[in-house]
């Protein structure tokens, strides 16, 4: 009986070592997997950020001239609102 019990346990901790084994492989692959995307993925915002690196520059020329356009505007404003003034007169 007892050669049984200690073959029995024998068994069981192999059975828990293979299920481990197993279960760690298919974590493993898994992780495997999601590097290959994960690195897809950095190739792709790598491309995009370098699609958009010129747009910052832009956008400060940009701002540039309209703010140039806001001063301008005031000046518009105030002439129109003279002649409109003096039309009315």
């Amino acid at each position: 009986m007892r050669t049984l019990l200690i073959v029995l346990s024998v068994v069981e901790v192999l059975v828990v070592i293979i299920a481990l084994a197993y279960y760690l492989i298919q974590i493993s692959s898994s992780l495997h997997e999601t590097s290959r995307h994960l690195a897809k993925i950095t190739f792709g915002v790598r491309a995009v950020e370098t699609q958009c690196s010129t747009i910052g520059p832009s956008v400060i020329k940009i701002n540039e001239q309209l703010t140039t356009i806001a001063g301008a505007v005031a000046g518009v404003a105030d002439k129109a609102e003279a002649i409109a003034d003096s039309a009315a007169a």
